[in-house]
């Protein structure tokens, strides 16, 4: 089934589609990273500890795994304005109810709710930037488009930091209500709206089998080493998530319209960004977990220190945006990934020397330099997904490419807290120097994570990807 063909897209809806869809972006970052910052102060508050707060990272991203697969199937049902739209509206009145959560049960809940609405913005806000823009300008546009989202990540450390040491808590999240307010007056002007007028029936038994398989993985996950469940209960829920997410495996093979289209996966490029993206993510996302708690509670610094620590890796990947489409279009795809990937994991695990005494302009170079190659990486990664997908599969491909990415991340944070927890035994999380060397040995392990994930990567052509990058090999 093909996509409508809608009049071509005006100079000034192209000119302006970019920022529209930067600004709902935006807000999902500034929101993760101020809620990272602020971590501590609120476990304080509902009088749990730090790594308990893993619950409340980790149900948002979940949130988004679950609920992302059916963003391709709404958008061509209702279009991609209404769902947008919507999306905005439902992150937003999340957020208020984040902020009047009065205990960490409820917050939990209030971020699912924050995650439906999340679960929308990405891949409905990239499909409508692949069907607007042709794939010659497609890393530009990409990339233009993350130049104002990455205002978030470098405002929300600080924002986050000065909140908790000025303000109350719940502060963090009622900033989004402004933010929202906006998006949806851009959104209902200057989106365009892309639909299909007999898009097909919803796979119900798909989303059942995928969702409770995917959702009963991650909560394994977070569970896991915590001695709530005996070994033969965790082995069970494991098999079970296994068993759930083989099904829908088998439903997708005999299903016309599958949740996730997984032929798209015989597609080289297709398959190593997805795949390389999950496993890559898997170490990058467990990251700013394991910043707050490094920086504020083993080494001592405030919140708002804590925040301009990190705000140099913001720095350095707002610089590199306008320059990536260069580099891809110099080296290549396959050459930049496979190089990139094996540089990350080296950085990665150089955070392992940062401890007390370390100087913090040494810190703030070391998060310079992480930034400059994060920016690549995700860069080349989400645009190469589009690279030999046809226009009636943009859809699909998006849909499928941030449903992976969004459970890499998820599972990044449950694994980043699993690995630290397990280098720090119960009765010592509350000395810094013991939190600080397991965290020490979590870099070291999400490190090495993600330089294994440079295999994924290796099986591309010097040529892939050319179509959007025009490098010929």
């Amino acid at each position: 089934m093909k996509p409508p063909s809608p009049p071509p897209p005006s100079e000034r809806t192209k000119r302006l589609l970019p920022w529209v869809v930067a600004v709902a972006f935006f807000m999902q970052s500034l929101d993760t990273t101020i809620l990272n910052t602020a971590v501590p102060a609120i476990a304080q508050a509902m009088e749990v500890t730090p790594l308990d707060m893993k619950s409340v990272l980790a149900s948002y991203t979940l949130s988004l795994a679950v609920f992302i697969p059916i963003s391709g199937w709404m958008a061509d049902r209702f279009g991609t304005r209404h769902v947008f739209a919507s999306a905005i509206g439902l992150f937003t009145l999340g957020s208020l109810l984040c902020g009047l959560a009065i205990d960490i049960n409820m917050l939990v809940a209030c971020r699912v709710l924050q995650g439906m609405g999340g679960a929308m913005m990405v891949p409905v806000g990239r499909m409508t930037m692949v069907r607007t823009f042709p794939k010659s300008e497609l890393i530009v546009a990409m990339s233009f488009v993350s130049i104002p989202t990455l205002v978030g990540p470098m405002l929300g450390p600080v924002i986050g930091g000065l909140i908790v040491h000025y303000l109350h808590w719940s502060i963090v999240f009622l900033v989004n209500l402004p933010v929202g307010l906006i998006g949806l007056l851009l959104v209902w002007r200057f989106l365009p709206d892309y639909r299909q007028d007999n898009s097909h029936a919803l796979d119900i038994v798909g989303l059942v089998l995928f969702g409770s398989g995917v959702a009963l993985l991650s909560y394994v996950l977070e569970i896991f080493g915590e001695h709530r469940l005996g070994n033969l209960e965790i082995l069970g829920l494991l098999g079970l998530s296994v068993a759930l997410l083989a099904g829908y495996g088998v439903n997708a093979m005999h299903t016309r319209y599958p949740l996730l289209r997984l032929g798209l996966f015989r597609l080289r490029t297709f398959r190593s960004a997805v795949g390389g993206s999950f496993f890559s993510r898997l170490g990058l996302g467990g990251i700013p977990f394991l910043f707050p708690l490094l920086y504020q509670v083993g080494m001592g610094f405030s919140a708002v220190q804590s925040g301009l620590l990190v705000m140099p890796q913001a720095l350095a990947a707002l610089g590199l945006k306008l320059i990536v489409p260069k580099i891809l279009a110099r080296f290549g795809y396959r050459t930049v990934l496979v190089a990139n990937t094996l540089i990350l994991g080296g950085l990665i695990m150089g955070f392992a020397t940062i401890g007390v005494g370390t100087p913090w302009w040494r810190i703030a170079l070391q998060s310079f330099v992480l930034g400059f190659f994060t920016s690549t990486q995700y860069t080349a990664m989400n645009t190469l997904v589009y690279a030999d997908v046809t226009a009636e599969e943009t859809g699909a491909a998006s849909t499928i490419a941030s449903t992976g990415q969004q459970m890499s991340i998820s599972f990044g944070v449950a694994g980043a807290s699993l690995i630290a927890a397990f280098f720090v035994p119960d009765d010592l999380r509350a000395d810094p120097a013991a939190l600080i060397h397991g965290v020490q040995l979590a870099f070291v392990v999400l490190g090495l994570m993600t330089m294994a994930s440079s295999v994924v990567f290796m099986p591309l052509h010097k040529d892939d990807g050319g179509a959007i990058s025009r490098h010929k090999g």
